[in-house]
């Protein structure tokens, strides 16, 4: 690993020089500008990974110098050397994003220690820079597939309300449509993309629990509560907080986080100062929110308030035109994560899925080509690796003008075998392995067959060139028993439709 680089910037030559042969023996690189003008170049030049800049220069002063380095490179650290009662402008310089000052006469061991803080900090710095540029690339509004028109409403709400500053969000739809994705959506797409994004499930915690998660407690506010606890609220200040299931928060909790959503301002557990925070809320339920107000079981004027910008996100089944490309982003994410060489669906697997209701809606779906992808032995996603109840509503392939029986004035025992391997292959979506153990053949000899007949799975004509040769090509390096015999006859000698 490269060792970091220091840009030193002192108009006198001694001072530079010890600093640099001591950066040096702590295993630093270093580079010299005794003038605004050269250290600006070199940062502009990318020499230096942190600046030690004096405040005095003998073309600008310090404060200038700074201010223009942070023009061309935000994230570059400066460390101010200050002379003897020039604190103050040092902290001046502080604030205008220095990282810290020494002052002269400065401590070596001193020095190198902010040193070493100051580029840990920077590091660190960009590694949560880099975690929020890949989160918001991950869970940006481009990463929500369809082409559905329910769901282009339901995504252009998302981006507009993403980017105002509307404050409660309330997401409607079923399990597994997808709010969790859509609560990130609208968090990253935001001015806030920059500020924690906290999520809590109402469900999985009982109500005291769910209380100091939310709001936090005081050290003695209650039994084991030996110290003080911030809740996700003040945790999250800037950032966005999303409650999933609201409509399973115990009554007495909804008043609370009603008095929070007009005050913006909260009680920790056991405490008396009112807390206040800027903290975008996005709940979201799968229940019948009015259904559940006219039974007692949820406050109705928690719901208005909520009810501000609600969106409905609508289930699969009323998208059928999405399900092709959401299964085939699954099956490409789970080849990857799974270190498998799956590249896309059979045509019967496709039928299947499109004719299937996906009462788990999305997740369903995915949880549908995880396990395709894992148990599944072809290149393709096929029907038979889909679960029975996605399976069972696909009729099975039509068969027309079977020769099974021997007419009088005889066959050509090619046809017939080329008929049985074809139905072979169409009962099992173009599997070689299963349609080898259904006609009692190894897979080279079923292959052989495919060759020799010429047989091209469809949607691959195209591919397969017209001919034998062609068939190979689209199914790959073709295992075989032997070459063709004179006249067309094949070396294996088995009059066995098996052979």
């Amino acid at each position: 690993m490269t060792a970091p680089t220091i840009l030193i910037v002192d108009d006198e030559k001694l001072i530079r020089w010890s600093l640099a042969e001591r950066l040096k023996k702590e295993g630093f690189g270093t580079v010299e500008a005794g003038d605004g003008v050269t250290a600006l170049e070199h940062v502009k030049n990318l020499e230096g990974e942190l600046v030690l800049l004096d405040l005095r220069l003998p073309d600008t002063d310090g404060i200038r110098l700074l201010k223009q380095i942070r023009a061309v490179n935000a994230d570059l650290p400066v460390i101010m050397i200050t002379a003897y009662g020039t604190v103050e402008v040092a902290v001046e310089a502080m604030k205008l994003g220095a990282y810290d000052y020494v002052a002269k006469p400065f401590n070596m061991d001193e020095l190198v220690i902010t040193v070493q803080r100051a580029l840990e900090a920077s590091t660190l710095r960009r590694e949560v820079l880099d975690i929020r540029r890949s989160q918001k690339e991950r869970f940006g509004i481009r990463n929500i597939l369809g082409t559905s028109a329910s769901l282009k409403e339901a995504v252009s709400l998302i981006e507009r309300v993403g980017r105002s500053d509307a404050t409660t969000i309330l997401l409607l739809g079923e399990s597994g449509t997808g709010k969790d994705l859509m609560a990130r959506a609208i968090h990253y797409e935001s001015r806030r993309a920059e500020r924690p994004f906290m999520t809590i499930t109402c469900t999985t915690i009982q109500e005291t629990l769910l209380e100091s998660e939310l709001f936090g407690h005081e050290k003695g506010a209650f039994t084991d509560a030996r110290n003080l606890k911030q809740g996700l609220f003040e945790l999250a200040s800037g950032g966005t907080v999303f409650l999933d299931e609201i409509g399973d928060m115990p009554l007495s909790l909804q008043a609370k986080l009603l008095r929070f959503l007009e005050d913006k301002a909260f009680k920790r557990l056991g405490g008396v100062v009112d807390i206040r925070v800027d903290v975008r809320v996005i709940a979201a339920t799968h229940r019948d929110i009015e259904k559940m107000i006219r039974e007692g079981r949820f406050r109705e004027d928690l719901f208005y308030r909520l009810n501000i910008v609600p969106i409905r996100l609508p289930p699969l089944r009323e998208r059928k035109e999405d399900v092709e490309a959401l299964a085939l982003h699954f099956v490409r994410h789970y080849s990857r994560e799974l270190s498998r060489k799956v590249t896309g669906l059979a045509p019967r697997a496709v039928e299947a899925l499109a004719a299937y209701n996906w009462p788990g809606n999305v997740r369903e779906l995915r949880n549908s080509m995880e396990r395709a992808v894992l148990l599944g032995s072809d290149d393709v996603v096929t029907l038979e690796d889909l679960p029975q109840e996605v399976r069972k509503g696909v009729a099975p392939p039509e068969r027309k003008g079977r020769l099974y029986i021997l007419p009088r004035e005889g066959i050509v025992f090619d046809d017939v075998e080329k008929d049985l391997v074809l139905q072979a292959l169409e009962f099992t979506d173009w599997n070689q392995t299963r349609s080898a153990e259904l006609l009692g053949m190894s897979r080279d000899q079923i292959r052989y067959r495919i060759e020799k007949f010429a047989l091209v799975a469809p949607g691959r004509e195209g591919a397969a060139g017209g001919g034998a040769g062609g068939a190979a090509t689209a199914l790959g390096a073709v295992g075989r028993e032997g070459p063709p015999a004179k006249n067309g006859a094949s070396r294996d000698s088995s009059t066995r439709v098996g052979g």
